[in-house]
């Protein structure tokens, strides 16, 4: 989608700091970061918000988790504690509607988070 912020990242067209690429997914830094290590995850592929993902997308959703966890330990936060965030729609703080997976590490997490 050429109106879609992360499309364009995946596209090279907006530059990002990537820290993974893969052939099905990509994750870079936030810009707007809330922790020490604050890095998004997403598919390659458009899937606007969590409403939209089919069942075909099970493995596509948990491999951005793997993903997430793999470079936690890379990261060496695992044993710490890190959170994962996926929000969907408005209400629930997704500000770019392209499925996105939030790495939140590196500082204790407070709850509830908002």
């Amino acid at each position: 989608m050429s109106d879609c912020l992360f499309c364009r990242i995946v596209a090279g067209a907006i530059p990002a700091k990537k820290i993974h690429e893969d052939a099905t997914s990509i994750g870079f830094a936030d810009i707007n970061p809330q922790a020490p290590h604050h890095v998004l995850f997403i598919p390659r592929r458009h899937i606007a918000t969590l409403n939209d993902a089919t069942a075909e997308d099970r493995e596509l959703l948990g491999h951005l988790m793997v993903t997430a966890a793999k470079y936690a330990r890379e990261q060496g936060f695992s044993d710490t504690g890190y959170r994962v965030v996926m929000n969907a729609n408005r209400d629930g703080g997704q500000t770019v509607f392209h499925v996105h997976l939030h790495l939140l590490g590196g500082r204790a997490m407070a709850w509830p988070p908002g």
